[in-house]
């Protein structure tokens, strides 16, 4: 069986890859990342922090997730951020995603956040992802 987190990160990245307005807000091509490669420039997104409980029931095994990715912009550009973040939540949220051994019960994007990091003055956006789904 396929870890609902991996299968769940799977799937965004293909329903986001398919956005040519995101792929060209990431300058051609989607950049989301595990981990921001060595040297990459914003703007770009990596998966953050992630959670799964059971969400079993008697006929069911099913998972419940709290997911984020979070959108790193350059110094000072947190509009452009905000755009790409604003482009995940409406590529994501409700979104019918097929995943792998697992079925997409809902999926909602309950938060959107912005900051900046007080080390690098980059600025960022966090969304939230609340996610069910049961074992196919």
């Amino acid at each position: 069986m396929t870890s609902p987190v991996l299968a769940l990160r799977r799937a965004i990245i293909d329903a986001a890859s398919a956005d040519t307005e995101l792929r060209t807000l990431m300058g051609g091509s989607l950049r989301l990342y595990d981990e921001p490669p060595r040297g990459a420039e914003p703007l770009y997104a990596l998966f953050g922090d992630v959670k799964a409980e059971d969400w079993s029931t008697d006929l069911d095994r099913g998972h419940a997730q709290s997911i984020d990715i979070v959108v790193w912009s350059e110094e000072g550009g947190a509009r452009t951020a905000l755009m790409a973040a604003d482009r995940f939540f409406a590529i994501l949220d409700d979104a019918p995603l097929t995943l792998d051994g697992h079925r997409l019960v809902n999926l909602r994007v309950t938060e959107l956040a912005s900051g900046r990091d007080k080390d690098t003055g980059l600025a960022r956006v966090t969304l939230r992802l609340r996610t069910v789904t049961e074992v196919a």
